[in-house]
């Protein structure tokens, strides 16, 4: 991407509100889930992940969650705590879960439940004043979401290793989609984050 494209891209963001990003950790054969099978190996320092994670803290101000990501996060992060306000942020930051079987009763940790129309929602939720938006896992809705562009950003931490099984990032996918990447970072022991945006292409089809 160009300078030039880099900055009407921005212009646009400011223009049409708040960032959705998406961030995932996935294997080089691209699954990402059960993720305690095969992502701690590469953290020598499992602080280290958390540190990474701290920008999270000024950056985004919501999350945005499907169902199972949402209650497999709910059982476990309430009781965490480490030493750079991570586990603070995220056990206070609202989410946002989108969900079809839940009961607005049943949300807890500061979450609240999207009903109706998902996409509409979301949209209407990235039009509001405030921090980019957050999500993670959550890839059926993510599959949702990129059918109507509403993802601005994707950040991918591909680690080193093939599962050969598991749920696959963008299995579903029902059509071609192309990025242009925008940042790269090493982390850990061999894990890469690799930062995508749309192609302004895509965004005027």
């Amino acid at each position: 991407m160009s300078k030039t494209e880099t900055t009407e891209k921005s212009t646009r963001e400011q223009t049409n509100g708040r960032k959705l990003v998406v961030e995932n950790k996935v294997t080089l054969d691209g699954i990402f889930d059960k993720q305690a099978e095969w992502q701690m190996q590469f953290w020598e320092d499992p602080n280290e992940l958390i540190r990474y994670s701290k920008g999270h803290n000024t950056q985004f101000d919501a999350l945005l969650l499907g169902r199972v990501t949402y209650q497999g996060l709910a059982a476990v992060w309430p009781s965490m705590t480490d030493d750079v306000g991570y586990a603070d942020w995220i056990n206070s930051v609202p989410k946002h879960v989108a969900s079809t079987s839940l009961d607005t009763d049943e949300m807890e940790w500061n979450a609240r439940l999207i009903t109706g129309n998902v996409t509409d929602k979301v949209a209407a939720l990235k039009r509001q004043p405030g921090r980019d938006i957050l999500m993670v896992g959550s890839g059926e809705l993510l599959e949702t979401l990129m059918q109507q562009d509403l993802v601005d950003e994707y950040r991918l931490m591909i680690h080193p290793v093939v599962q050969g099984s598991g749920k696959r990032l963008f299995e579903d996918a029902n059509e071609s989609t192309t990025m242009n990447l925008v940042d790269t970072e090493t982390i850990g022991s061999g894990v890469v984050v690799l930062t995508y945006e749309p192609s302004k292409e895509e965004e005027d089809k």
